[in-house]
């Protein structure tokens, strides 16, 4: 099935206990349709750079079947350029840079032939950049996920809300949840923002792995204890996109291949933060992702 992607194409610079990575590549949708790639093939990217973006990353994203007729090119303008420095727990950062350059005046334009994809993943953007991209859709999507963050909780909460009410997946971490809802408890703040509208929430944990919340049903899935995790950055969307990606390659939203979803994002995170940037998630293979997936399996597997 057909998955539309919305979010950043951009340039990172990225301190962590393990090294510096100097302007590497980053991104929402180009953690998201990397990940992706790796389950479906009918990709749509909407997303806006500048011409100093590298052709050769383009045509990487075009082999692993990513159509970017949706890619906005600015001329003589700069990419959106962010860069981070990570505490020595990994679990928390400082932002030095926030170089909004292209994104400051982005208005997403979705292809026709993307408005009537079945599966939609909203990166994290303003509200207003999400809805308008809501805005062009066709109607006849099987799931809508958004991903958001504390800031436009700050800034745009009403229109947070408003977008909020038309999806079907919303993913967030812990604290985001709790502020969003205003309850401590997860399972009382979960209960709360299922109320706004989506099916299904997602709360995000970082090394602690993710919950999902469905109607009555809640389900854990763990994350893998690594030796070492060189670069955090990304891993959220690597989760995203995997989730997704499985689900539009499935096409089967049964509360069961749901959970299924879960552990194939949090595969396919575990692959990101082990290098910087998109190195780890470029040299991947099916065997790999698999035993990755078999590893989740017996981390929580057990006979009563």
């Amino acid at each position: 099935m057909s998955l539309l992607t919305i979010g950043t194409v951009a340039f990172d610079t990225i301190e962590t206990p393990f090294g510096k990575a100097e302007r590497v590549i980053g991104g929402a949708c180009t953690y998201i349709s990397w990940s992706a790639s790796y389950f479906t093939e009918n990709i749509h990217l909407v997303s806006v750079i500048g011409d100093d973006f590298p052709n050769s990353e383009l045509k990487a994203l075009e082999e692993r079947g990513v159509n970017l007729d949706g890619l906005e090119i600015k001329s003589g303008e700069k990419s959106f350029f962010w860069a981070g420095r990570y505490h020595d727990n990994m679990n928390s950062r400082d932002t030095l840079v926030t170089e909004l350059n292209v994104l400051a005046d982005f208005n997403p334009v979705v292809p026709e032939a993307a408005r009537s994809a079945k599966y939609i993943m909203l990166g994290n953007l303003t509200p207003a950049i999400q809805k308008q991209v809501l805005d062009q859709l066709d109607g006849s999507q099987k799931l809508i996920v958004l991903d958001t963050m504390n800031f436009w909780m700050d800034v745009a909460l009403e229109e947070l809300k408003e977008v909020i009410k038309r999806i079907d997946v919303l993913t967030i971490n812990d604290e985001e949840a709790r502020q969003l809802s205003g309850q401590h408890s997860l399972v009382k703040a979960a209960a709360v923002i299922l109320e706004m509208g989506p099916k299904i929430l997602i709360v995000k944990k970082g090394e602690h792995g993710a919950l999902l919340f469905q109607g009555e049903e809640i389900f854990f899935a763990p994350a893998l204890p690594l030796a070492e995790v060189y670069d955090p950055t990304g891993a959220g969307d690597t989760f995203a996109g995997g989730f997704i990606g499985y689900l539009a390659a499935t096409d089967d939203l049964s509360a069961n291949n749901v959970k299924k979803a879960i552990i194939i994002g949090s595969a396919m995170a575990s692959f990101c933060v082990e290098d910087f940037s998109l190195n780890r998630l470029k040299n991947l293979n099916s065997k790999e992702i698999n035993e990755r997936i078999q590893k989740f399996k017996q981390l929580t597997h057990f006979e009563v």
